[in-house]
């Protein structure tokens, strides 16, 4: 019988919460690295046993774990980064300093294709690459070294790579978000990029409607139509209609036009889900809980509250704290900073809380098992 796996990274280390396809009782396993900040989980869409984890600390620095059996186990893996084929050239487990270095590995992206491949964005804003589980990296430095890049500039939560989305129907093509100067794409692996910002408007920057500078908070993609991009920005929701060479606002509706987290309904590409909340300044709205759907690829959106928390709350959802399983009756998960999980059997008609109390919750992942 199928199933679920949702991987959970909070600020005191990882969980795992599965059930069976029903989705009314679940399990929870963890505290992972328990007091690590585990930014971070995603598992491999090739091989359901394979899991990786960013985990890091303060004092500790940036470290990488590798599950080979669904979460059971964990080894640290990535104890060598490469730049420019100089290895270790950051600081890593054993806190040297090299040239240059990054600070945390905010987004891992395992591939559509190869087990052993994952990719890893960084901040500072960087990509890199493995090839063999995750144990030695490559950075795809075209990204980094595009014409762009001294005009980049570090968003609110610093200068971070925390989107890639890869192209089911083209292996060759990459699109990455950067926090703040805006979406790239590559279209030869990883060897050079494009930015892809056109029609992005951002009064907060001198000139709003330049090629780079915006504050992209989060990318959406459905898979069997990979051109059509959602974004949830810093201000306006938008989508594009030609792989992101062009961009049009989507809010229509909506209370409000700010968040961070952004999905697609898993076998519906015109349903979007969307959690706004108040302002920059404000990451809630008005003490209520609620997450908006557009059935319609944007501009009419209507609200999703039962089973939400309507009083006294005042909870924040981050880019990455948002998931979608690919069951028939497809399940909506997202995590708070109040430490719930949230979760929807009916595509959001109807909400639960599955764990409460955890630490505040960083990323939600989801795995559908065979």
């Amino acid at each position: 019988m199928a199933g679920v796996r949702l991987l959970a990274g909070t600020r005191k280390g990882a969980f795992i919460l599965s059930s069976n396809e029903g989705r009314k009782r679940w399990d929870v396993a963890g505290p992972y690295f328990s007091g690590w900040e585990i930014y971070h989980v995603n598992g491999s869409p090739v091989n359901p046993d394979r899991l990786y984890a960013s985990q890091s600390s303060g004092w500790f620095g940036q470290h990488l774990q590798r599950s080979d059996d669904g979460g059971q186990t964990w080894k640290p893996v990535g104890n060598e980064f490469v730049y420019d084929g100089i290895p270790g050239t950051h600081q890593w487990f054993d806190g040297t300093r090299r040239p240059w270095e990054f600070k945390r590995v905010w987004h891992l992206q395992p591939s559509l294709l190869d087990t052993d491949e994952v990719y890893a964005g960084v901040e500072d804003a960087a990509l890199f690459k493995s090839t063999d589980g995750g144990v030695t990296w490559i950075e795809l430095s075209g990204l980094r070294m595009n014409d762009t890049g001294p005009q980049w500039q570090p968003g609110a939560g610093g200068m971070c790579l925390h989107t890639i989305m890869l192209d089911p129907n083209d292996p060759g093509q990459i699109f990455v978000a950067i926090s703040a100067a805006g979406v790239f794409r590559s279209n030869d692996n990883g060897s050079s990029w494009k930015p892809i910002n056109r029609g992005l408007v951002s009064n907060y920057i001198p000139d709003p409607t330049a090629e780079i500078g915006h504050c992209v908070h989060k990318l959406a993609m459905h898979k069997s139509r990979p051109e059509v991009l959602f974004m949830q920005k810093h201000w306006d929701v938008m989508r594009s209609d030609d792989c992101g060479d062009n961009w049009y606002e989507i809010s229509g509706n909506l209370p409000t036009d700010f968040g961070f987290a952004i999905d697609v309904h898993a076998h519906e590409p015109d349903t979007v889900y969307v959690i706004p909340i108040k302002s920059d300044a404000e990451h809630f709205v008005d003490g209520c809980l609620q997450v908006f759907r557009s059935r319609s690829g944007g501009n009419e959106w209507e609200p999703l509250k039962k089973g939400l928390p309507q009083r006294n709350c005042y909870v924040n959802v981050l880019r990455d704290a948002m998931a979608v399983d690919s069951l028939e009756s497809c399940g909506i998960y997202f995590g708070t900073s109040g430490g719930q999980v949230y979760a929807s059997r009916d595509s959001g008609d109807s909400w639960e809380a599955i764990v409460h109390d955890l630490p505040a919750v960083l990323s939600v992942e989801v795995q559908t098992l065979p």
